[in-house]
């Protein structure tokens, strides 16, 4: 890839509109009213693979690496980013039945949360020290470091893993 076709690659700028719309402005001066962020892997790696899509979901930009964006659309796309993606971080798992539908019972980085789960296979594992668990509703709870749990979390957690 030559230098031009990086920068052209990376040439937009992205503000809100007075109706809180996000606005995508190429190079060329067109403007996509209705733009949405998504993180290909908002977990694993989400400084890579964004996608913006158009309001009727077709790709406009694919950013590979966000650090090599300018830096104000980069800041307006990290606020976009963190309004649109929700995952609590669960520091303690207070209870969990067996039985299906679960109900569970953690503590969050925002708060206590109580939740049931349709299925064991709701629990995953992302990485050797890392574990996601996605609710009947689609909310999605992460585990950054399972061996960071608490003896009686971990116990718990190790039931459903």
């Amino acid at each position: 890839m030559t230098a031009n076709s990086q920068r052209a690659k990376y040439d937009f700028t992205l503000h809100r509109d007075a109706w809180g719309q996000l606005v995508l402005t190429n190079a060329d001066g067109q403007q996509h009213v209705g733009v949405v962020a998504a993180r290909a892997f908002p977990i694993s790696n989400p400084e890579h693979w964004i996608s913006i899509c158009d309001a009727e979901g077709h790709e406009i930009v694919c950013i590979d690496d966000l650090g090599e964006t300018p830096a104000e659309a980069r800041a307006t796309l990290e606020e976009e980013l963190s309004r649109r993606e929700f995952v609590p971080l669960i520091l303690r798992i207070l209870s969990a039945t067996t039985e299906e539908p679960s109900q569970w019972k953690v503590q969050t980085d925002r708060g206590q949360s109580t939740f049931q789960i349709n299925s064991e296979d709701d629990v995953r594992r992302l990485e050797p020290r890392q574990a996601s668990i996605i609710d009947s509703h689609g909310v999605r709870y992460l585990i950054p470091d399972v061996k960071r749990l608490d003896a009686a979390s971990r116990r718990i957690l190790d039931h459903f893993l």
